[in-house]
């Protein structure tokens, strides 16, 4: 009697040992399903059967143990906690033949009808991305073929569409083919802790936030030959309700920019505490600057409206222009064919306590166009330090050239080159403020701290 009931209670043990694993929150190792570490291979298969098995047992965490592994196109699933363990690597295969194309969602300018990633997610909820694994997406294989070919013949690393409850947090992103992580149309959403790689190719941004709602970014530290921290607004669909701090950034072009594309809009952004630097490694340069573009760049430039921004406690190194306000007309819609009929508009901004060191000499500038300015932007606590050395003989020249108005073209915080104040250019702009700005060069400088045309 009592052998049966030491069998019957190994049995219970074990149905119930074979239960656990098919419960919710149940760990599922890619090894388990004929992943191997070697890059030689293809584990992408696995790899979506671990997901996929997962995803039908109400969700847990896929893991990645330590090793190298190659895939190709990964899409998660609702409730997946993808783990890499310290020491594992994801590889991204480089041949393009691995990536699949997927057809998103949600359609904006950035996302054309099909487009390829190394991990897609698309109306996913409570994701999350963790570990201090790598993910390398060895970008470098997949050369620029056409001007507008990101997402199609130039994978991304991650692309997230019209997902909520979203965490990447503590991992190391490496070498996309062009923009690193792409968050379209996603709410609630919290980018903590991770480390970004991505000068290996073209259109390399570390960050895009695109019309995405209630985002909290803090502790990225990101090296990038393009943009770094970028939010867009590639549809009608504003970016709200973000805060990102505690971040180092590096970028040859813009460290923190909220554009290009803006048809949608900003609304109640925090932007605080922000380091931004040039880049260790100065041997390859895509795009922008070796010191880059500008640390700070707020444009509506394709309607839309940017408003209640707060930008604060900078320590920037460098830039070009280190701070860029421009309301342009450049009008492209985010379908073909559509053109955007209005300018649009910018009010209610606050950009304070900003230290610049060694930056260029070209000045910043806060501009809009005729018969629509910018308005009630707040500047206080600005410490600006460049090299200056710009001659009485060549104010004439650089006049000239801020005269062109430039409405339609792509807003770039160089794009004047040299402007006509050594500080700040204001033009067309409304209720604008400056309190306690200093402005100083390392060598004399003809133009004026500030400039001001039709301004208020």
């Amino acid at each position: 009697m009592r052998m049966i009931t030491i069998l019957a209670m190994m049995m219970a043990l074990s149905l119930t040992a074979f239960a656990d694993k098919h419960m919710p929150g149940t760990d599922y190792d890619i090894r388990d399903y004929g992943a191997v570490s070697d890059t030689s291979q293809l584990s992408t298969e696995a790899i979506q059967r671990a997901i996929d098995d997962c995803a039908k047992n109400g969700g847990g965490r896929v893991v990645i143990p330590a090793g190298h592994y190659k895939t190709g196109t990964i899409q998660l699933r609702s409730n997946i906690h993808l783990h890499l363990e310290m020491g594992a690597t994801l590889y991204g295969s480089t041949s393009l033949n691995d990536y699949r194309p997927m057809k998103p969602s949600y359609i904006s300018l950035r996302t054309q009808k099909e487009t390829v990633q190394l991990i897609y997610a698309d109306q996913a909820s409570n994701v999350v991305i963790d570990g201090f694994g790598t993910i390398d997406g060895q970008g470098r294989a997949f050369p620029k073929l056409s001007w507008n070919d990101e997402g199609i013949t130039r994978p991304h690393l991650l692309r997230f569409i019209q997902c909520c409850d979203i965490t990447v947090k503590d991992i190391t992103l490496r070498n996309s083919g062009c923009w690193m992580q792409h968050y379209l149309a996603c709410t609630r959403l919290r980018i903590d802790g991770i480390k970004v790689h991505n000068r290996n190719n073209y259109n390399n941004d570390a960050l895009d936030l695109d019309g995405c709602h209630d985002v909290v970014v803090s502790g990225m530290i990101s090296d990038s030959d393009d943009d770094g921290i970028t939010l867009k607004s590639t549809s009608p669909r504003l970016c709200e309700n973000i805060t990102i701090t505690g971040c180092v950034v590096s970028s040859h072009c813009n460290a923190v920019k909220l554009g290009t594309e803006t048809n949608g809009g900003f609304r109640n952004i925090h932007i605080s505490n922000i380091v931004v630097k040039p880049s260790a490694d100065q041997e390859e340069k895509f795009f922008g600057q070796w010191i880059g573009s500008s640390a700070i760049s707020l444009e509506i430039v394709d309607g839309g409206t940017l408003e209640n921004v707060s930008i604060s406690d900078f320590n920037v190194e460098g830039t070009e222009a280190p701070i860029f306000v421009r309301l342009g007309n450049r009008g492209r819609g985010y379908q073909d064919g559509q053109v955007i009929d209005h300018v649009g508009d910018i009010h209610g901004v606050t950009i304070s306590r900003i230290m610049v060191r060694n930056a260029g000499k070209m000045g910043c500038s806060i501009t809009g166009l005729p018969h629509h300015p910018v308005r009630d932007i707040w500047l206080s606590d600005i410490t600006l330090h460049h090299k200056g050395g710009v001659k009485a003989e060549e104010l004439s020249a650089i006049e000239l050239t801020a005269t062109d108005e430039k409405e339609k073209e792509y807003p770039e915080a160089t794009m004047w080159g040299n402007l006509p104040a050594k500080g700040f250019f204001i033009r067309h702009a409304r209720n604008v403020v400056f309190d306690r700005v200093r402005i100083m060069t390392d060598e004399p400088d003809a133009r004026p701290d500030f400039v001001r045309i039709d301004a208020e």
